[in-house]
C-alpha cells in the first residue's frame, strides 16, 4: 500500500489518562495493522507484556482488541493468542476501518474502490431521491447547499454540510438497506475531502455540480439526476488523485 502518513509504532506506550483510552489504543493497533507494520497472522505479545509495553492496563488493551475483532481485524483463540487477521476478513465498509486507511495512505487501487463503491449507490440514490424526495427534504438539502457556501469546504461546518447533504440524498430514497450504507458513504466522503483541503493550495470549487445535482432532485429529473451524481463522483475522484500526487 502506498502510504501517505506514517502510523504510530505499535509498541508505541500511550500515556493519556482518557476513559477513552481504549478508543486510542485501537486506532493506534489499527494503523498499525492497516499500514502493514503489523501483517497478516502476527501474534501480538501475552497480555501482561503487551499492556506494559503500550503503558495501559490489561482492561483498557482487551477493550481495544474487542473493538478491532468486531471489526474482523484481529482474533482470538485459548492458547494460540490474538493475531492479525487476512485483510479478506475486515469488515471494509466499517467507518472506522474505512477512516483508518485513509489516515494511514490511501493507494490508487484503494482509491479506485473507494469511489467505484460510491458510483454504485450513489448515482442510483440520486435517481431514487429524484423521484421519492419530499418537501422537507429538499428544504434541509438546499440548507445544506447554503452552508456549503457560505462556510466553504476549508471549515469543519461546511464540511459536515456536504456530508448532510450526501445524506439527505440517501434518506431521501426511501430504502433502508440503501440508508445503511450512509455512515459508511459520508465516511468517503468525509475523508477524501480533507485530503484535498489539507493537500491542495487552492482545490476545485466542487458547489457547481452539488447545485446542478440538487435542480435534478428537485425538479423529479431522475435520468439527470443519476448523471449529475456521476460527474459530481467522477471529479472528486479526479480531485483526491491530483491532491494526493501533490
Amino acid at each position: 500500500m502506498t502510504k501517505m502518513t506514517a502510523p504510530l509504532p505499535a509498541e508505541t506506550a500511550l500515556p493519556l489518562a482518557s476513559g477513552r483510552l481504549h478508543h486510542a489504543v485501537a486506532r493506534q493497533l489499527a494503523t498499525a495493522i492497516v499500514s502493514g507494520e503489523l501483517p497478516s497472522g502476527h501474534v501480538f505479545p501475552a497480555e501482561v507484556e503487551h499492556a506494559e509495553r503500550l503503558g495501559v492496563s490489561r482492561s483498557v488493551l482487551r477493550e481495544a482488541f474487542r473493538i478491532l475483532t468486531a471489526k474482523g481485524m484481529v482474533s482470538s483463540r485459548p492458547k494460540a493468542g490474538t493475531r492479525v487477521n487476512a485483510r479478506k476478513n475486515w469488515n471494509l465498509l466499517d467507518p472506522d476501518v474505512l477512516a483508518w486507511q485513509i489516515q494511514c495512505g490511501a493507494s490508487d487501487e484503494f482509491l479506485r474502490d473507494l469511489f467505484e463503491l460510491r458510483m454504485v449507490v450513489e448515482p442510483q440514490a440520486a435517481e431514487m431521491a429524484a423521484q421519492r424526495r419530499d418537501e422537507r427534504q429538499l428544504t434541509d438539502m438546499a440548507n445544506a447547499l447554503e452552508t456549503m457556501e457560505r462556510c466553504t469546504l476549508t471549515t469543519d461546518k461546511g464540511r459536515a454540510a456536504d456530508i448532510r447533504f450526501h445524506e439527505l440524498v440517501l434518506e431521501a430514497t426511501r430504502n433502508e438497506l440503501m440508508q445503511a450504507l450512509s455512515t459508511s458513504i459520508s465516511t468517503a466522503i468525509a475523508s477524501t475531502t480533507a485530503i484535498k483541503q489539507k493537500v491542495q493550495d487552492s482545490p476545485r470549487d466542487p458547489m457547481p455540480e452539488h447545485h446542478a445535482l440538487y435542480r435534478c432532485i428537485a425538479e423529479g429529473n431522475a435520468k439527470q439526476a443519476r448523471k449529475a451524481m456521476i460527474a459530481l463522483i467522477d471529479l472528486a475522484h479526479a480531485d483526491t488523485r491530483v491532491a494526493l500526487r501533490r
